[in-house]
């Protein structure tokens, strides 16, 4: 009995140490809302390509002019802010229903940690925007999204790199198929998103 009660006693301690150092009221269903997000963004994104006469799967060079651009701009501007809305809803919600705090240090370092190279990333793919290398964009969106999950891991659930991991291959390997740019990042920010968020709110509802 004496055993039961030290072992109950050491994993309510491990338990109340991981809630203190880590941010554990992220949302399985924000993954899938913001995957769900994704693929109506990409969706429209090709019906642009549409109505400016490319059909996108015929694999033929696309020539960008700049009112297409601005839409392209606007339309991943209103994806990340849907996207970022519904993960807050989602994560104050289940941040309720556990009765734990959703704003203290341990989310500090949780987006600053994830903050940091997302930023460098919006940076470099506003440099990209700038330089009319519209190609590399998607990728590039890719592997610093996933850096950013990697370096963010530390202060949440641990499954959270093995997304991270997965965009950046996504990534590279969109490297080596531009032009396709638009269907990785579907599958990345859209399908990716879908399955882990699927699997993290079974593992962790």
């Amino acid at each position: 009995m004496e055993t039961k009660n030290y072992n109950e006693d050491l994993s309510h301690i491990r338990n109340m140490m991981e809630r203190s150092s880590k941010f554990i009221s992220l949302s399985g269903l924000s993954g899938v809302v913001a995957g769900l997000i994704a693929l109506a963004g990409g969706g429209f994104v090709y019906y642009l390509f549409q109505q400016a006469g490319f059909n996108y799967f015929e694999g033929k060079t696309i020539i960008l002019t700049d009112d297409l651009v601005k839409k392209l701009f606007f339309t991943g501007l209103a994806i990340a802010v849907l996207a970022i809305i519904s993960g807050y809803l989602f994560t104050a919600k289940k941040s309720r229903k556990t009765n734990s705090q959703m704003w203290n240090s341990t989310t500090k370092r949780l987006l600053f940690n994830f903050a940091v190279p997302l930023a460098t990333g919006g940076i470099f793919c506003l440099a990209l925007l700038y330089h009319h290398s519209f190609v590399f964009i998607a990728p590039a969106t890719l592997i610093f999204y996933g850096l950013a999950l990697v370096n963010a891991e530390k202060y949440t659930f641990s499954d959270v790199k093995y997304l991270g991991y997965c965009q950046i291959v996504l990534g590279l390997l969109s490297m080596f198929f531009l032009g396709w740019g638009l269907v990785f990042w579907m599958i990345g920010f859209g399908v990716l998103h879908i399955f882990y968020g699927l699997i993290m709110y079974r593992k962790y509802k």
